[in-house]
């Protein structure tokens, strides 16, 4: 079994693909004439957030070592840019801090977990992830990218998709899978989304089954549905 991950392409092909379609839609988009009469503009921008909802995914898989199985240096290297691209997270930062989760989920040693309703929730989150350097290096970036792009194409399709992908999940990935009391022979503490594997894959990544995520640590994102029963 060692074997065949170590041997499995597959994690690296899918993670390249994310940061392409990302990176090339980006592109598109900054130069794109915005009519906000169209549907369009509205479409791509949501397109563009669930690409970026994929780079932090992919660099979840990587502190999970299944973005490149096998291949350490690659495999954080891929979780790197993968979140460094998402709003300027520090992987090595956010590698702790994760599996800090796993090991005391729902609890207070928990860094994700706050015990209270849904704005404190999502404002100690982002609280505990968002750093000054975060904001200054946003900040920089806005300032540079209006300089060559229109405004409304920089607000619309860099801004505003990263803001509702963070958004996206925590309310997917955090807020709706440990909200609340868990059974006492739920040893994750964490609830699962009903079984649509579409809109499982749509709202984040399949880590709306989140249950079987804890459950099973070692499957990527694109093979977690197979754990849904």
């Amino acid at each position: 079994m060692a074997k065949s991950i170590r041997k499995d392409n597959r994690g690296i092909v899918i993670a390249a693909l994310i940061v392409a379609c990302w990176s090339g839609l980006l592109l598109y988009l900054l130069r794109f004439p915005v009519d906000f009469t169209s549907p369009l503009p509205y479409l791509f921008m949501l397109v563009q957030t669930h690409l970026y909802t994929g780079l932090f995914i992919t660099a979840h898989d990587a502190m999970h070592g299944v973005a490149a199985p096998g291949r350490p240096k690659l495999n954080r290297f891929i979780g790197t840019v993968t979140a460094f691209l998402f709003a300027y997270n520090w992987y090595p930062r956010l590698l702790p801090k994760h599996h800090q989760h796993h090991r005391h989920v729902a609890t207070e040693e928990d860094p994700d977990y706050h015990h209270g309703s849904f704005f404190p929730w999502y404002y100690s989150f982002l609280k505990n992830y968002i750093t000054w350097w975060q904001i200054v290096l946003m900040a920089i970036t806005y300032n540079v990218l209006q300089v060559f792009f229109p405004l409304e194409n920089v607000i619309m399709f860099w801004m505003v998709p990263a803001i509702i992908a963070t958004f996206q999940l925590f309310y997917f990935g955090t807020y709706l899978p440990h909200r609340g009391e868990h059974a006492p022979d739920n040893r994750h503490k964490s609830g699962t989304q009903s079984k649509n594997h579409l809109w499982a894959f749509v709202s984040c990544y399949f880590f709306g089954y989140h249950y079987e995520h804890h459950d099973k640590p070692y499957l990527p994102w694109w093979q977690l549905y197979k754990a849904k029963s």
